[in-house]
């Protein structure tokens, strides 16, 4: 498989001129009106719907991917983010005030939401529109004025989405820069205000050194060995269909598609026949014929996954075919796989599918159809032990209908998400954020996500003058009896300590705990305000009889 597009890179000396070109536009405060980001987040909308016929000839060309993925999976999500921010940005953008305090609610703390400056956007190969695309909304959504580094390995959507850039934004906001890697380590030598990088966890680093050197915070979306554990009360046919899926989209090449999956040793062979059953129903006329199948992005990727396939130990049971000359790479699944396999030795990223099986004894009661753990047992250990020894992955799934072995393995683990009797459908979530935690990623995008990772949630208090005749202990000369104010102005423990006595310190009435202090003050607050509310009512009436 070919591209026919040969990918235009950005010039490395324009590079430096194009930052300094959107850091003018931030300095200008042009991006500080409402208006103009979301007149910049429709067109983007609009973007892809006048193109979408475009994109998805691209992505057949790029990454052999079916009409169906390209919409469902990249271009229609996209869409629903530029207009999920144009509907919710005047809600996002307006300062929040904060749960009212009795000390300093005459102050008026406000948080006021401002850009946080000139960002940088780094995209992937593997979803180069959702993930590129989607992270630059907040970027747009929150004022900051943004390049986007597309990814070389797909030049037909790249060198698209460039072509048509000018044609739909202002490109003193947003700017596209194409390259590889000395144009991404041009941009990397550069001072940003917030980089947000989605890839490998080896480039992931190679971007947090650089951003280290201007203390630049950064968004890192990355990826590692994410687990499945199956147990076989689940139903079989609905399992193995949601997770053959959500390995073989886009030919597994997706940071969140099941790396492996564990599954009790005495059951493996049932899941197995599952699994045989799904396949045929998703490729009746066998993977090499099937028109839904995606590509491997480039040669070396297509050698490595190749090679895995030829070293396992394990039994390849469901596909196994390769032809290297469209970098096609059947769906593949291999039973009989053991921890220090090939396969195992670091995220596959691609359409093989491993299946571990381990010890799993086991025992639980079931009360109107309820899983009830009994306190013995050691559920699935092995399992548990390999995941919490390696990286946190960025996802986790649970196939079982047994609470109490759902629960066991959510609070034995970490991950950036977990869904239960499902299969990548959490990022396509309205409201729930998209991110790693540890080595699997930092912070989270997606929706308000998106916009609160660009935005600066600024602190402000505006105090009034006459607050001094209650905080004025805080000025010197210190006395005594500045001392005491300031003493009196101190936290208390509404809580009763832990231990002997407990019961009767929190038997008491709730007055008794109050201190007289904090009365005084109040008392003396509210007068203070009723003055006040006083002394303009009379002005009012003296100055409506006013000659």
């Amino acid at each position: 498989m070919t591209s026919a597009t040969v990918l235009r890179y950005t010039l490395l000396e324009e590079i430096p001129k194009i930052r300094d070109t959107l850091r003018a536009t931030f300095r200008s405060g042009k991006t500080l009106d409402i208006a103009f980001r979301k007149t910049q987040l429709i067109q983007l909308a609009y973007l892809f719907q006048e193109n979408e016929p475009r994109f998805i000839e691209a992505f057949k060309t790029d990454l052999g991917r079916p009409e169906l993925e390209v919409g469902a999976l990249e271009l229609h999500g996209t869409i629903g983010e530029c207009v999920t921010a144009w509907k919710n940005l005047d809600k996002w953008a307006k300062p929040e005030g904060v749960p009212f305090d009795l000390t300093f609610g005459v102050m008026k703390p406000t948080i006021y939401k401002q850009p946080k400056g000139v960002a940088l956007v780094i995209g992937p190969f593997n979803y180069p529109i959702l993930n590129s695309i989607g992270p630059l909304v907040g970027a747009i959504a929150a004022g900051c004025p943004s390049v986007l580094k597309m990814s070389e390995l797909t030049p037909n959507i790249s060198s698209l989405l460039t072509d048509l850039w000018p044609k739909y934004m202002d490109i003193e906001y947003t700017q596209i820069v194409n390259g590889a890697i000395p144009e991404t380590t041009a941009l990397l030598d550069l001072q940003w205000d917030h980089i947000l990088f989605t890839g490998s966890s080896t480039v992931g680093k190679i971007v947090a050194k650089a951003a280290a050197n201007y203390l630049t915070p950064t968004t890192l979306e990355l990826g590692g060995q994410c687990p499945a554990f199956f147990d076989t009360d689940m139903d079989l046919q609905v399992a193995t269909r949601r997770l053959l899926w959500g390995k073989t989209i886009n030919a597994g090449q997706s940071c969140t598609a099941p790396n492996h999956i564990f599954v009790p040793v005495d059951q493996q062979a049932k899941l197995v026949e599952a699994f045989k059953k799904t396949y045929a129903e998703f490729y009746p006329e066998g993977a090499a014929k099937s028109e839904s199948i995606s590509r491997i992005v480039s040669d070396n990727h297509f050698n490595r996954l190749k090679s895995l396939i030829d070293k396992t130990g394990g039994e390849v049971v469901c596909g196994g075919d390769v032809d290297a000359s469209q970098r096609f790479i059947a769906p593949t699944i291999v039973q009989n796989v053991k921890l220090d396999d090939p396969l195992m030795q670091g995220e596959i990223f691609g359409p093989i599918l491993p299946i571990i099986p381990v010890k799993a004894s086991l025992k639980a009661y079931f009360v109107l159809g309820i899983g009830l753990a009994d306190p013995e047992y050691q559920d699935y250990q092995e399992a548990l032990d390999y995941t919490n020894a390696g990286d946190n992955p960025l996802a986790l799934y649970i196939y079982s209908d047994n609470a109490a072995l759902k629960e066991r393995i959510i609070k034995s683990t970490l991950s950036g998400a977990v869904d239960i009797n499902e299969c990548m459908i959490h990022m396509a979530v309205p409201g729930l954020p998209f991110g790693g935690v540890g080595q699997s990623g930092s912070g989270a995008y997606m929706g308000k996500f998106s916009y609160d990772t660009f935005t600066h949630h600024r602190s402000s208090i505006h105090n009034p003058r006459w607050t001094d005749m209650l905080s004025g202990w805080r000025y010197p000369p210190y006395t005594s009896s500045k001392l005491k104010s300031s003493a009196s102005q101190g936290a208390s423990i509404p809580i009763p300590r832990p231990g002997p006595g407990i019961a009767e310190v929190a038997g008491r009435g709730w007055l008794s705990r109050v201190s007289p202090k904090f009365i005084s003050v109040l008392v003396l607050v509210t007068t203070v305000l009723i003055m006040q509310q006083r002394s303009s009512s009379m002005g009012g009436i003296l100055g409506s009889n006013h000659p």
